[in-house]
């Protein structure tokens, strides 16, 4: 297998020593339009509530690890400044007071596309809950000759269903996160499905990696998802229901 080059931008939460939530607006530094650089091809922005962290493009897992660990061990760092530590939950309620400036009310400009409706635009984020957040863990791939709304859609079935074996969080998807989430960018896609939830540990951290480089196999192979097992897959992360992921597995060991 020739790996491709792929690289993330995911996002934490920030939580005080009584368990509450915590805004990062005004204590990391760094925006979408300025990220702050903090060396080795990494940077860091306040996003909404959250941190988020670019990592640079690699063929090489292991650097893929490591990129993550250390704007991690950098993140961690700077909240532990401020007495708060670093919580990889994909959604999280905020206290109104956490809530009262201009860009915890901001959400992502830019809207994404649903590989599943032919690359239609996604309606903006809205939840009856005003005090939900959540945080993605997005996946960059440099495949600029692969068909996007293909390698989307693979990235469903290799990365978005498996992750519901240990990530079950059903409040995120009011917001973001819906079955083949997408951006289209000149050197491929930016994969928009997954939460955070595979930051936990280095083992999912390099399962994530493989998984998209299978997922980039398939497409590559000229394989396809028929409809019944892509309707399958949109319910299975829609509803966040591990129900299916056996069935699913099943199916597309077969293809």
């Amino acid at each position: 297998m020739t790996y491709v080059r792929i690289g993330s931008d995911p996002e934490t939460f920030l939580m005080d020593a009584t368990g509450r939530y915590i805004s990062s607006v005004g204590l990391i530094g760094g925006s979408k339009d300025e990220p702050m650089s903090i060396g080795n091809g990494c940077s860091v922005q306040e996003d909404n509530v959250t941190v988020e962290f670019n990592t640079p493009p690699t063929n090489n897992p292991e650097e893929f690890v490591n990129a993550i660990n250390y704007n991690l061990d950098w993140i961690t760092r700077r909240a532990g400044e401020l007495n708060l530590s670093v919580v990889f939950t994909p959604s999280a309620e905020f206290d109104d007071e956490q809530l009262n400036t201009d860009a915890a009310q901001t959400f992502g400009c830019d809207p994404d596309f649903n590989a599943w409706e032919f690359g239609a635009a996604n309606p903006r984020p809205r939840s009856k809950n005003r005090n939900l957040r959540s945080a993605g863990g997005h996946i960059h791939i440099e495949a600029p000759e692969l068909d996007k709304l293909e390698l989307t859609k693979a990235m469903d079935l290799f990365v978005g269903v498996p992750m519901l074996k240990f990530d079950q969080d059903k409040r995120r998807r009011q917001l973001y996160g819906k079955a083949g989430a997408y951006r289209p960018k000149a050197y491929g896609i930016e994969y928009r499905s997954a939460s955070n939830a595979w930051l936990a540990n280095d083992e999912t951290k390099k399962w994530a990696f493989e998984q998209t480089q299978k997922a980039v196999e398939f497409v590559r192979a000229g394989k396809e998802i028929p409809d019944a097992l892509g309707d399958m897959i949109q319910e299975a992360i829609n509803t966040s229901n591990p129900a299916f992921v056996n069935d699913i597995e099943h199916w597309a060991a077969s293809l």
